[in-house]
């Protein structure tokens, strides 16, 4: 096996036992890094000190990542544009995050017999949010909701009508 000593230095390939009776004259421990290697890597240390600053590292890991959640927007069929534009910014900005959005539609009474207004609902969301967005799963209804998930394609999102038409305002 390959050893390393307790200051990073290579030893060598060594037999086992001579690798822990170096191990024993540092009142060290020998410890297995790499077993799938060839030869397997050991390395000598203080288990406790060892064990100790690999945990520590594996916390400051678990902090730094970056925890994906979804995010749900939920609205009704008779939704209004206006509300349906600020509905889109809010997953906007969730998508901007680095979250998944679950959009709900929610069916309520007789609206279930005019199931494909929501499905054209939906795919005009799809097509408001353009390039931005992947659909990670297609619409589809589940009872009294239609619900589909999104998330970022890492584009840049095209603008809105909404905003092409201030602009052009702005410019005349």
């Amino acid at each position: 096996m390959r050893v390393i000593d307790d200051d990073g230095k290579q030893l060598g390939i060594l037999s086992k036992q001579e690798a822990l009776a170096i191990a024993r004259e540092r009142e060290l421990d020998l410890v297995e890094i790499s077993p799938n290697a060839d030869p397997p890597v050991c390395k000598i240390v203080d288990w406790g000190k060892y064990n100790y600053q690999r945990t520590k590292q594996l916390q400051k890991n678990r902090k730094t990542a970056k925890s994906l959640e979804l995010k749900q927007i939920r609205f009704g069929l008779k939704i209004s544009p206006h509300d349906l534009s600020i509905k889109m910014n809010h997953a906007t900005k969730f998508l901007d995050a680095g979250h998944k959005v679950k959009v709900t539609l929610m069916y309520r009474g007789r609206e279930q017999a005019h199931r494909e207004i929501g499905f054209q609902i939906a795919q005009r969301v799809i097509e408001d949010l353009g390039d931005a967005i992947v659909v990670d799963q297609q619409p589809q209804l589940a009872g009294r909701q239609l619900s589909f998930v999104i998330r970022s394609s890492g584009k840049k999102p095209a603008q809105t009508t909404n905003e092409t038409a201030e602009q052009g305002e702005q410019d005349a």
